[in-house]
């Protein structure tokens, strides 16, 4: 059982309790619309949002990220971006993107703004120019409502292993990093961490770094839990979760 916190300009922050889905079909694991401001059916906005849309799920499964714009008046252009957790099989990202972007179409029909999360990837669209921002505004929480024996040493420990994955993603070109950190009793914690390919490696690792010193008002003792933001996330757990 997880439980959840969203913080974000468009929506009050609350927390509820959920079971982990993480097959396709899933729910995703949440979503945010902007109310900044809305657009027109069929008007040319649209149009070239349905146009990224595409380009984005053609693009992003051979590299696990895509990213795009168009339209050619500013107050008609679509910027748009998804990410595939990278140890996801290119197959499995196209299905995660292309379920993404059409759901997220329905759950924000008329937004000209709106971002998605899974599992496996995210998809991020806005019409203004947010390529190589951090974006600070769209996070969520999750976390393991279990907590752990020890939560002082284990709070160390998980810190010690983000921060080490931190450092590995931010020089790595897929700014992406797994690995796990052997605990007592012969239990093992496992971590990951990733960011959006647009950032430069020192906005990933200024990214990284914010959210990891979320993890008091995140995860304080759980045996899992992550930070997910609209251009970095971490995740750890006392069992294996990334693909071999």
């Amino acid at each position: 059982m997880y439980s959840l916190k969203l913080f974000t300009s468009f929506f009050f922050s609350f927390t509820l309790a959920f079971l982990l889905q993480t097959s396709f079909g899933a729910d995703p694991l949440f979503h945010f619309c902007s109310s900044s401001e809305n657009f027109t059916a069929h008007s040319p906005y649209e149009l070239n949002l349905k146009t990224l849309i595409n380009s984005i799920v053609y693009k992003t499964p051979s590299t696990g990220f895509g990213l795009g714009s168009v339209g050619q008046y500013q107050n008609q252009k679509a910027y748009g971006l998804a990410l595939c957790r990278g140890d996801v099989l290119a197959s499995d990202c196209k299905t995660c993107v292309s379920e993404a972007t059409q759901e997220i179409l329905n759950r924000c029909p008329y937004n000209k703004g709106s971002i998605i999360w899974y599992d496996y990837c995210m998809f991020k669209y806005l019409d203004t120019d947010f390529f190589g921002k951090i974006d600070n505004t769209n996070k969520f929480y999750m976390w393991n409502l279990k907590n752990v024996s020890d939560p002082s040493t284990f709070n160390y420990k998980t810190r010690e292993l983000l921060s080490d994955l931190a450092q590995k993603a931010y020089v790595n070109p897929k700014l992406y990093a797994t690995g796990e950190l052997k605990l007592e009793k012969s239990e093992t914690l496992y971590g990951l961490t990733q960011c959006t390919r647009d950032l430069s490696s020192i906005d990933c690792k200024k990214c990284l770094d914010d959210i990891i010193n979320e993890l008091p008002n995140c995860c304080n003792g759980k045996e899992g839990g992550r930070v997910v933001g609209g251009s970095c996330n971490f995740r750890y757990e006392i069992y294996p979760f990334v693909k071999e």
